[in-house]
């Protein structure tokens, strides 16, 4: 089986969009709307837990605010929600959070190899496509065959309904693709999709489990500066190349 697809999450993944963009948009967007709430990058990393921003807001009411009432929750956490995107995007605009170490690199050798690129994420489409115009370039947004966004399945990560949504619209066999995730989440979600995963880790998820990972990294690495190999067979490389991917392709597929 020859490698033809990298799939990648996004949040915490391309960039630790998580801690310089998402919890700063919350903060920011709590305070726009005249609530006194603010979470920590410490209580952050618990909310990290659950996936879709909506889903995030209403677990912390739950735990942490419960004696907040609202007659309509659900559209009132949907417009803090919207606020919060807004905001995202404009931190984006400003340049608030740069790709991780190897990511711009990898994107252009893979295109030169051929291989094919998506994204498989359950944020929003519009917080994806802040990132990728700011750090990239807004035609590099054609880069990416499939974008899977937003709510368009039924049920976000850990479920793995994203990953066969972006497998089926490419018409792919998840034996011909490496996914990239950071997440225990995300591994679960890529695992269920019988994709074979490349971790790397970041501040909220370096204690995380990932079980079935081929390889869990601190970052993708560049020739000056390796990346570090936390769990994984042993290899000359030093940071993730084509021909690396190719390489644990190979042995787990």
């Amino acid at each position: 089986m020859a490698l033809e697809a990298l799939i990648f999450d996004v949040d915490g993944t391309l960039a630790n969009t998580e801690r310089d963009g998402h919890l700063v948009a919350f903060n920011l967007a709590f305070d726009e709307m005249g609530l006194d709430w603010v979470w920590s990058n410490e209580l952050y990393h618990e909310l990290l837990d659950v996936t879709g921003g909506q889903l995030r807001i209403k677990y912390y009411l739950k735990k942490y605010n419960p004696e907040f009432k609202h007659d309509d929750l659900d559209n009132f956490v949907a417009s803090i929600h919207q606020l919060k995107t807004k905001i995202y995007v404009r931190l984006m605009d400003q340049g608030a959070v740069p790709l991780r170490p190897g990511v711009e690199r990898l994107f252009h050798e893979a295109r030169q190899a051929n291989l094919r690129l998506a994204i498989a994420t359950t944020t929003t489409p519009a917080n994806v496509d802040a990132l990728i115009a700011n750090t990239l370039g807004r035609e590099a947004l054609d880069w990416f065959e499939v974008i899977g966004a937003g709510n368009v399945v039924p049920k976000l990560k850990p479920a793995g309904d994203i990953y066969h949504y972006v497998l089926d619209k490419m018409n792919l066999d998840p034996k011909n693709c490496i996914a990239f995730e950071d997440s225990h989440n995300g591994i679960i979600s890529a695992t269920d999709a019988n994709l074979k995963t490349l971790i790397t880790v970041n501040e909220y998820t370096k204690s995380h489990q990932f079980d079935n990972a081929m390889v869990i990294l601190n970052n993708l690495g560049e020739a000056d500066k390796p990346f570090t190999m936390i769990e994984g067979d042993t290899t000359a490389a030093t940071y993730v190349t084509v021909d690396y991917l190719k390489e644990l392709h190979a042995k787990h597929c």
